[in-house]
């Protein structure tokens, strides 16, 4: 028989309802002196059964972390409990808490008044039914490091093939896992993602339809989670979380999003709220306000080694995105116009309240490397008009070639260039106005408060592998942007044609290297990660790839490695 000490744990709700009306599912906060609490179980009688979700911990600091599980049955009595050794012989922290209906039975146990530096391990109990989870594995952090390993990843769609890059990861010696967003997405069976190649697969969305309401978002969360992969990955990594727009919907925006249509699919803001209520039930995080739990930035303090600056740059501040298409008329594009909506000053990104607490972040912290963890690419990703109206078309390699050509001549300053030439490599657009190139006023702005200081920026969204040397529009370098590549969805290699051969693509990454200013690395084909190894003499970053999403067995390779001080 054993019996567990240490807590009822006077468990503290943080407050359900934010100032604008949201209600997200609250941490349940066990401080160091709750009260004490007897708990007896025969150990030899508990099964691995009914938490059928796995575990997972989110957040950690360097003096706490949040703990999580899923129960099966509403109304039953979960005990939990924290050791220092996997054989749980002696127990640090421990505690009970109930399942309840309204969070659809997740639990989320925000342990705070932990020491620094310590790894540890976590499960939970049902006496009622003598169920036991599997042992997770979490970490507090130091609070002076000399190394931190970050394994840093987005965009996973179940429907897009096996979940082998959470493996990968899950088997690694990253220290902490770095999820940018689209955890999930929230179109239908059948959908983006989903072809003939991996329909053998049989992992088509739940529910079929797109997700709407609460239960749609549960459901295809519970999907997600019941992956093995991903559910190794939370046992044995903590994880940071930010979310992006298939967390709700497709290119969201503080108003809306292009995947929503009210008069079909009802209020968007109903819609968010259940999004959001959602997330915080599976992806618990920190809180850094008390009065708007819809507040995911936060920053996190890695042994004052790294400041990592976890922003939003998809709800609480976005204005809506530009679309291209509207400044293409009859006689041409209407470059004049596209200028003046692009740098209107009153468009945001952040929004004035999360810029001025990201720059005051930035100018306050110590730590070696400040890093912004956010969504989507920084770098300035301006590309050829020509190239762009040319995507799809049978000329589009000729183009293609064409411009590389005449690029090069113009670095190497030949002086047989023609004015209409070099006119067609420096008349260019981005060609994202979903990422920062469609809010350049933020950006500058982020850029001019660094006083000095250099950054290191992780972004995720385009399914694609980049690096980019950052630079401000005077062409004063502010670090540098390293950007993921996708768990699962499908990257720039479905824009090339259905026959796109490995040459097709070499030659495109090549291309754009050279017709992009300050864009270093680029694989448009290949699913992965980053491990990123920061230093007090330098960051190293390591793009690694997974070469088949088909077969649970696979072999990783790097791609690409960058080492920069």
């Amino acid at each position: 028989m054993k019996t567990t000490k240490n807590t009822r744990r006077n468990f503290i709700q943080k407050t359900l309802m934010a100032s604008g009306g949201l209600i997200l599912a609250p941490n349940f906060i066990s401080c160091s002196d709750d009260d004490d609490l007897q708990v007896a179980y025969d150990e030899a009688l508990l099964t691995v059964q009914n938490f059928n979700y796995g575990v997972a911990s989110f957040d950690p600091s360097s003096s706490g972390v949040i703990i999580w599980t899923r129960f099966n049955t509403v109304n039953v009595e979960i005990i939990w409990e924290v050791a220092t050794e996997s054989s749980f012989s002696s127990i640090l922290r421990t505690g009970k808490i109930t399942t309840e209906g309204s969070r659809d039975n997740t639990l989320s146990i925000e342990l705070t008044e932990l020491d620094a530096d310590q790894k540890l391990y976590y499960r939970f109990i049902s006496t009622t039914d003598n169920s036991i989870s599997v042992v997770g594995e979490t970490i507090t952090l130091p609070t002076d490091a000399t190394q931190a390993k970050l394994a840093v990843c987005s965009c996973s769609n179940y429907q897009a093939g096996l979940f082998n890059v959470y493996d990968a990861m899950a088997n690694s010696d990253a220290d902490i896992i770095v999820h940018l967003g689209d955890y999930f997405y929230e179109y239908g069976a059948g959908g983006y993602g989903s072809t003939a190649e991996n329909a053998f697969l049989n992992r088509l969305h739940e529910p079929a339809g797109e997700i709407i309401s609460l239960e749609d978002y549960r459901t295809r969360y519970k999907q997600y989670r019941s992956d093995a992969a991903l559910q190794l990955a939370h046992q044995k990594k903590p994880f940071i979380c930010v979310w992006d727009d298939h967390e709700i919907a497709n290119d969201t925006y503080k108003e809306g999003a292009e995947n929503h249509d009210e008069a079909t699919e009802g209020s968007f803001e109903v819609r968010k709220q259940n999004a959001l209520q959602a997330y915080s039930e599976f992806l618990p995080f920190s809180r850094i306000s008390a009065d708007d739990n819809s507040i995911i930035y936060r920053s996190v303090n890695i042994g004052n080694l790294v400041n990592l600056i976890l922003m939003d740059t998809r709800l609480i501040g976005r204005d809506k995105q530009l679309n291209i298409t509207d400044y293409v008329t009859a006689t041409g594009f209407d470059t004049a116009a596209f200028q003046t909506a692009l740098t209107d000053p009153s468009r945001s990104i952040l929004g004035v309240t999360q810029r001025d607490w990201v720059l005051s972040e930035l100018n306050s912290s110590a730590a070696k490397w400040q890093v912004l963890g956010q969504q989507v690419l920084m770098g300035q990703m301006y590309i050829p008009i020509e190239l762009l109206t040319s995507f799809g078309l049978p000329e589009f390699g000729t183009i293609l070639t064409e411009l590389v050509t005449i690029k090069l001549r113009l670095l190497n300053n030949d002086p047989t260039l023609t004015n209409e030439e070099i006119a067609r490599v420096t008349t260019a657009i981005p060609y994202n106005l979903d990422a920062w190139d469609g809010y350049p006023i933020d950006r500058e702005i982020i850029y001019a408060g660094l006083n000095g200081k250099k950054i290191v920026t992780f972004a995720g969204d385009t399914h694609n592998a980049w690096q980019n040397t950052l630079k401000a529009q005077n062409g004063t370098e502010v670090g540098i942007e390293l950007a993921t590549s996708s768990i699962s969805s499908p990257g720039f290699e479905t824009y090339l044609g259905a026959n796109s051969s490995p040459e097709l693509i070499a030659g495109f990454q090549e291309a754009l290297i050279a017709l992009i200013d300050g864009l270093n690395y680029f694989d448009a084909s290949k699913r992965g990660y980053m491990m990123t190894t920061f230093t007090t003499s330098d960051v190293t970053s390591e793009w690694i790839f997974v070469d088949t999403l088909l077969s649970e067995s696979y072999t990783t390779e790097t791609g690409y490695t960058l080492t920069y001080s």
